[in-house]
């Protein structure tokens, strides 16, 4: 997800959607402007000679209705909008260093990689009404979060590169090794991938846990008490995909171990296979156009982060494509195509006899 912009752009999108964050946010853009404007100052020159002395203490009653001000304000598209921009070009440049790309004026060693909330701040400012002289003295790097300094990008960048290359090989060798395992089961596949549907689930359950606890340990040492429930939200917002492939892992292990079942001895998969048997050996045609239609349904909803990368479409087509092949061996093999399309015999004619004989 750090590295992918489209979903980075999708999570800044939920993340300036969320209350708790537009309360935060506004709270320290507030605070950006009272520190970079003389708001009292401003005041002082609006108001009659005799009621000047009041600047200061209005400055201050002000500043909790214009924290309200600007909530509201951030829930407005435009000014969404601008947060949303601000957060994409950050992560760009983020992304650029991490992948040891030049561009957008930061190198290693050479500048921090930043959020740039100026705009926003001077939007708001505007909106506020304070006047354009006040505005124009804000400094240009107000409202500039630093996301990772210079002598951080070195090690982040290793991290990354290691990162990349492990995440992928590591998958393939787990699936390489799962299939290795179907191909030497001999006599015991159904159970052999019984266990790997099994194993997939566990393993999704132990990302989701390992997110939510990683998470609530990590906000909880590193975020102050005011802040921790909009760090939460941007957490579990920002590590979304993450969660998706947990959740993706348990359906695809249910679907192995549902699978395992139906291939299995019991009357009701037997029952189910023999239902299936006609259309599966006789109109294979339509089992996968079925297939087809089903899979490309899920493409184009895309409901896991897997489903919208080639890779995921490509696996999860070929998996499904093997099992259905391996479905219609085994109804071959019971149900014989012969049996299985036998013409029911005619009905006997009655007779007019009384007796119906």
């Amino acid at each position: 997800q750090m590295l992918d912009n489209k979903a980075w752009q999708k999570a800044s999108t939920q993340v300036i959607a969320d209350k708790q964050v537009q309360s935060a946010l506004s709270v320290y853009l507030v605070d950006q402007l009272y520190a970079n404007v003389d708001v009292a100052g401003e005041l002082q020159k609006k108001l009659p000679p005799i009621l000047q002395g009041l600047a200061g203490p209005v400055a201050g009653a002000l500043q909790q209705p214009a924290t309200q001000a600007v909530k509201f304000m951030l829930a407005r598209p435009r000014v969404q909008q601008l947060f949303i921009q601000a957060s994409v070009d950050a992560h760009q440049k983020l992304v650029n260093v991490l992948e040891n790309k030049t561009g957008n004026g930061i190198s290693t060693g050479h500048g921090d990689v930043t959020l740039n909330l100026s705009t926003l701040v001077t939007e708001l400012a505007t909106e506020l009404g304070l006047p354009q002289g006040a505005i124009a003295q804000i400094p240009p790097n107000t409202g500039v979060i630093t996301v990772m300094k210079s002598d951080q990008l070195s090690a982040a960048q290793t991290a990354v590169r290691s990162l990349k290359v492990l995440s992928t090989w590591i998958l393939v060798l787990v699936l390489v090794m799962f299939g290795v395992a179907l191909y030497l089961a001999r006599g015991i596949r159904r159970e052999t991938l019984r266990n790997i549907g099994w194993a997939f689930v566990i393993v999704g359950l132990i990302v989701l846990i390992v997110r939510r606890v990683t998470g609530n340990y990590a906000i909880d040492s590193l975020t102050p008490l005011a802040y921790r429930a909009p760090a939460h939200a941007v957490f579990l917002i920002g590590s979304s995909i993450l969660g998706q492939i947990g959740w993706a892992t348990i359906s695809y292990g249910l679907v192995a171990v549902v699978g395992a079942v139906l291939a299995g001895p019991s009357r009701y998969a037997t029952a189910v296979r023999r239902f299936l048997a006609p259309t599966l050996n006789q109109h294979q045609e339509i089992m996968w156009l079925t297939a087809g239609v089903v899979f490309l349904i899920l493409v184009l909803w895309g409901p896991t982060h897997a489903l919208r990368t080639v890779w995921g479409v490509l696996l999860l087509g070929a998996l499904l494509a093997l099992g259905l092949w391996a479905l219609r061996r085994e109804t071959l093999r019971e149900f014989p195509t012969t049996a299985a399309l036998d013409p029911i015999p005619p009905a006997m004619p009655r007779s007019s006899s009384p007796a119906g004989v």
